[in-house]
């Protein structure tokens, strides 16, 4: 034990020298001796005893800690003071890089370790915001009132706050969570449906559907991005989305295209999809949406002789650890390739992935590998990541997860 009552993490060499290089999570594998049954904050101690910093603890997740200050022995009153402080910085921050307004009513404003906030996430989608507290740490009164006190002073105005527990979380961490529900409103019935526009475009919101926090907001400007790449090919007869989950990719080339096909596995997801349609009247194509597995629809609609003007491919991610990479470079370059084989000459090709445990390279090249085998030649015109509210953490690699690259197939 570290003085005082606090309990001590002690980690090996390799997790220590990630430590003082920036990275903020703790596997499990590099700990040392026993931790007390604790989903309190720990100091985090090297082979030495030297201090690292302190960390919110987990006594079921494989990230068992995550650090929150480079200060040891933390006081609980200390994290959730700096917690407050954090979401300050954190909206002030997408008021500076992701302001609203020019089309926009939505961003991320709390994106976990990238705010100095691990374990919290919030979403703001017009005036309703989406909280959630993904860790043992931080599903607590007290983060839930420390956050909750900070957005309502950074965001002036008509505002409910919802928190939504991820299920999946909630059983990973062991969580006392509640139910999906409003912690505040200035409304007199908090409500948890809105609309809200990205780039101009109307899409429907229920906090109590659909998964993570609702929207994929960090692809917002890569949305754009492929309906202006697409409109300048000069190729906009037909677009196929597929992935298409509530319709994101879908319904911006629907604004340069003749006809649009989005698909998705998910019927509920697709029927959001066919709402979010039907609420931006102004879109001029022609577009349906098809439930299939994208795989067999992409190798059916391959073995008819299918052919697209765009296609964009945004699959959810393939590679949920490290040892599923190599599958999921395949998966990666199966699609890709199959798109590259349906695009007519001077088509466009949007392919992204949310793996971060497949690396920007690692991606670009199985792009590359899917174009020799087809025989075609491609060039990339544009590569990205997240929007802006969505930081990464340059000392963290998992932190880099969406590679979105616009191509040119001739």
């Amino acid at each position: 034990m570290a003085k005082g009552s606090m309990a001590t993490l002690k980690i090996n060499r390799r997790a220590a020298d990630k430590a003082r290089a920036g990275h903020l999570w703790v596997y499990r594998s590099d700990v040392e001796g026993d931790v007390e049954a604790t989903d309190a904050l720990v100091t985090v101690v090297d082979g030495r005893g030297a201090v690292l910093g302190s960390a919110i603890y987990s006594t079921t997740s494989q990230i068992a800690a995550r650090m929150v200050s480079r200060q040891g022995e933390l006081s609980r009153a200390q994290y959730v003071a700096d917690v407050r402080e954090r979401v300050l910085a954190a909206v002030a921050l997408r008021k500076a890089v992701a302001p609203l307004g020019d089309g926009d009513n939505a961003q991320r404003l709390i994106f976990a370790e990238a705010d100095g906030l691990p374990g919290i996430l919030a979403d703001r989608y017009n005036d309703l915001v989406v909280l959630q507290l993904l860790a043992q740490g931080t599903a607590k009164d007290d983060v839930r009132e420390a956050v909750v006190a900070a957005l309502r002073e950074a965001l002036p105005g008509a505002l409910t706050v919802w928190e939504r527990p991820d299920q999946k979380i909630v059983k990973l961490e062991q969580l006392d969570a509640p139910q999906a529900g409003a912690l505040f409103s200035s409304h007199d019935e908090a409500p948890a449906k809105t609309v809200f526009t990205i780039n101009g475009l109307k899409f429907a919101f229920d906090a109590g559907a659909g998964q993570k926090t609702g929207a994929f907001l960090d692809q917002r400007l890569n949305y754009a991005a492929a309906a202006r790449a697409v409109k300048a090919s000069g190729r906009t007869g037909k677009a196929l989305d597929v992935c298409t989950y509530q319709g994101g990719f879908a319904l911006h080339l629907a604004q340069v295209c003749e006809r649009v096909t989005g698909v998705d596995s998910s019927r509920a997801a697709l029927e959001v999809a066919d709402a979010n349609l039907a609420i931006n009247e102004s879109l001029r194509a022609e577009t349906d949406w098809i439930e299939a597995d994208a795989f067999d629809l992409l190798r059916a609609y391959e073995a008819q002789g299918e052919k697209f003007d765009a296609i964009v491919l945004d699959p959810p991610a393939f590679a949920k650890s490290k040892r599923a990479s190599a599958g999921a470079l395949r998966g990666y370059k199966e699609m890709n390739l199959r798109a590259m084989k349906m695009l007519e000459p001077g088509g466009t090709l949007v392919t992204n992935s949310c793996s971060h445990h497949v690396s920007l390279e690692e991606f670009t090249a199985v792009v590359g590998e899917a174009a020799s085998d087809a025989g075609r030649r491609v060039q990339l015109l544009e590569i990205s990541a997240a929007a802006p509210d969505h930081p990464e953490v340059l000392t963290m690699a998992e932190t880099r997860y969406l590679k979105c690259l616009i191509c040119r197939v001739d």
